[in-house]
C-alpha cells in the first residue's frame, strides 16, 4: 500500500474513532446528564417531583459527577476503552430504572449514579480519543456529541409526549435509545488497540495551524470550575422557567435549541481557537456565555429565552472544546491526569450552582438573582483568563 493510501486509511479510521467517542458523550452527557432538564417540568406537573425534589436530584447528579471525576483521576489512557463501555451501559440502565421510580429519595439516588457515569464518559472518551488514539483534531466532533445528545433526547421527548406518554414512558424511551447507540459504538472499545494511526501519521493529518500553546494549569482549572457554575443554572432550570413564564411554549423545543447551539459551536470555537489562541478565545467565549446567562433577566420574553438557549448552548461546550485540549497539552508536561482534575472542578461548580439557585429562589421567588450570580461567575472567570 502506498503512502497516500495509508494516510487516507488512517484518516478514515480517525474519523470513525472520533464519531464513536462522540457517541459516548451523546449517551453519557446528552442523555444521562441533560435529558433530566427537559423531563423535569413533566415530573413536576405529574406530582412525581416537587421543585425542591428536582433541585435535590440535580445536586445529587452533580455530586455523582464530582465522585466520578474523583474516581477518574487515576484513569490512564490505555484503560479508557473499558470505562467508555461502562459509562454507556450504566447510563442506559439508569435511564430505564427512572421509569420505575416514584419516590423522591430513589430518584435522587439514581440521578447521583447517573452523574458518576457522566463524569466517567467525559474523562474516558476524552482520554481515549485525544491521548490514546492521539486525535487532538477530533475534539470538536467529540464534544459536539453532547449537543447532539441534548437535541436528540429533547425531540424524542416531544415524540413521546405526542404519543401521550407520561414521564415514566419518556425515561424508558431514552433508556432504550441509549442502549441501541451504546451497542453501536461498543466494537470500538472492546480492545485497547490504538488502531492503524501512528504518531507520524498523526503529524501528517493534523492541521499545521492548530494552537499548541501551553497555558498555566491551575488558572485553567479555576476558570473551568467557574464556567461549570456559570452555565449550570440555565442548563438546569431553562425549560422550567419557560414553562412557568410561557405555558403555551413547549419547553422541550427551547431545550432542543440549546442542544442545536452546542453541537456546531464546537467547530466554531475550535476554529476560533486555531486563529486566536487559547487565551483570547476563552475570554470571548466566557463573555458571550455570561451575556446569554443574564439575558432572560433583561429580556423576559419568549425571544429572550430562545436567544439565551442559543447563546449558552452555543458557548458552554465551546468552553470544553477550548479548555480540555489545552489541559491535555499542559498535562503532557506535568504527567498528571489534568482532564480528570478539570472535570472535578467543573463538577464542584455544578454542585454549587443549583444549591445557590435554590437558596436565592427561596428568598426572592424568582430565578433572576441566580442567573445574575451565574453571569458574575463567568465574568470572574474572564478576569482570571487575563492572567492565564
Amino acid at each position: 500500500m502506498n503512502t497516500s493510501s495509508t494516510v487516507q486509511s488512517a484518516q478514515r479510521s480517525d474519523w470513525k474513532s472520533a464519531i464513536q467517542a462522540s457517541m459516548v458523550l451523546t449517551i453519557g452527557m446528552g442523555f444521562g446528564r441533560f435529558a433530566f432538564t427537559a423531563i423535569y417540568p413533566h415530573m413536576v406537573d405529574e406530582g412525581v417531583l416537587s421543585l425542591r425534589g428536582g433541585s435535590l436530584a440535580a445536586s445529587a447528579n452533580y455530586a455523582g459527577y464530582l465522585l466520578g471525576a474523583l474516581l477518574a483521576v487515576r484513569l490512564r489512557a490505555h484503560k479508557a476503552h473499558w470505562f467508555c463501555q461502562l459509562s454507556t451501559l450504566g447510563t442506559a440502565l439508569c435511564l430505564a430504572v427512572l421509569a420505575l421510580l416514584t419516590s423522591t429519595g430513589a430518584i435522587v439516588a439514581v440521578r447521583g449514579v447517573a452523574g458518576l457515569f457522566s463524569a466517567l464518559s467525559m474523562v474516558a472518551a476524552s482520554l481515549w480519543l485525544l491521548e490514546h488514539r492521539g486525535h487532538s483534531w477530533g475534539a470538536p466532533l467529540l464534544y459536539a456529541g453532547v449537543g447532539v445528545g441534548i437535541a436528540l433526547s429533547a425531540e424524542l421527548l416531544v415524540v413521546a409526549e405526542s404519543l401521550g406518554l407520561a414521564s415514566a414512558g419518556m425515561w424508558l424511551i431514552l433508556g432504550f435509545a441509549a442502549l441501541i447507540m451504546g451497542l453501536a459504538a461498543a466494537p470500538a472499545f472492546l480492545t485497547g488497540d490504538r488502531g492503524n494511526n501512528t504518531r507520524q501519521g498523526l503529524r501528517e493529518t493534523t492541521p499545521s495551524n492548530t494552537d499548541t500553546t501551553v497555558v498555566a494549569a491551575w488558572p485553567l482549572v479555576l476558570i473551568y470550575g467557574l464556567a461549570g457554575l456559570g452555565y449550570i443554572v440555565t442548563a438546569t432550570y431553562l425549560p422550567t422557567l419557560v414553562k412557568t413564564a410561557f405555558p403555551d411554549l413547549d419547553p422541550a423545543h427551547v431545550w432542543t435549541v440549546f442542544g442545536l447551539g452546542a453541537a456546531p459551536s464546537c467547530y466554531l470555537w475550535h476554529r476560533a481557537h486555531e486563529r486566536l489562541g487559547t487565551r483570547h478565545t476563552l475570554r470571548l467565549n466566557l463573555i458571550v456565555q455570561a451575556c446569554g446567562v443574564a439575558l432572560p433577566v433583561v429580556l423576559d420574553s419568549g425571544a429572550g429565552y430562545l436567544l439565551s438557549a442559543l447563546l449558552v448552548g452555543g458557548t458552554f461546550m465551546g468552553t470544553v472544546t477550548i479548555a480540555m485540549p489545552a489541559a491535555q497539552r499542559a498535562a503532557r508536561q506535568s504527567g498528571a491526569n489534568l482532564l480528570a482534575t478539570m472535570t472535578l472542578a467543573y463538577g464542584l461548580g455544578q454542585i454549587i450552582g443549583p444549591l445557590l439557585a435554590d437558596s436565592l429562589y427561596a428568598l426572592s421567588h424568582t430565578f433572576a438573582s441566580a442567573l445574575l450570580s451565574a453571569a458574575v461567575a463567568l465574568v470572574i472567570a474572564t478576569l482570571i483568563s487575563l492572567r492565564l
